[in-house]
């Protein structure tokens, strides 16, 4: 696997070895020992979750707080997303920042999102089914999250804002600014 980092510190992009043949392709999705050799986390993951959702979908930003937070690693299994994180640790030189990256079935890059990171994705392709990891499980007294459209993070979803499909526990999310966070 190939591991790239990125301008914010801990957020890495996972780019799996494949093999390709006449029958299609294979390859590893993850491996401890490769992922603690590369990245320099030993993760111990707990959970998997998935999600479909349709085109201008935008699911997010969320985390959990402590004493529950959570390392992700996500990647696409059908279709394309925008995938967007925002630091949210307090004292990182890039807290408020935000990253986005395309993953997609076709590129078949993950991104981990390490503790202290906000998440969300918006839906590039007609429809979109999403895998990932995470190493603590869900804690429903420990979630949170910031408004995907906060002004001062000026996040660009890739999508027309007016396409947007958000829900409505989204939609009545804190700005960063006001949003509980114990990082």
């Amino acid at each position: 696997m190939k591991v790239t980092t990125t301008p914010i510190e801990g957020l890495f992009i996972i780019e799996p070895r494949i093999f390709f043949d006449d029958r299609g392709y294979f390859f590893e999705s993850y491996n401890a020992r490769n992922f603690r050799d590369e990245t320099g986390h030993e993760l111990d993951f707990v959970q998997d979750n998935q999600a479909r959702s349709v085109r201008n979908v935008i699911r997010g930003l969320h985390f959990q707080n402590q004493p529950s937070p959570q390392t992700k690693l996500i990647r696409v299994l059908e279709g394309a997303i925008w995938d967007v994180v925002v630091d949210i640790r307090r004292g990182s030189p890039t807290f408020g920042q935000w990253y986005g990256l395309e993953l997609s079935a076709e590129n078949h890059l993950q991104l981990l999102v390490p503790r202290g990171f906000a998440h969300g994705y918006s839906v590039l392709s007609e429809t979109t089914e999403i895998i990932y990891k995470c190493d603590n499980y869900y804690d429903k007294q420990t979630e949170s999250g910031i408004a995907f459209n906060d002004p001062a993070l000026n996040i660009d979803w890739k999508i027309k804002s007016s396409d947007a499909i958000v829900s409505e526990k989204d939609q009545v999310q804190p700005l960063l600014r006001d949003s509980r966070i114990d990082f």
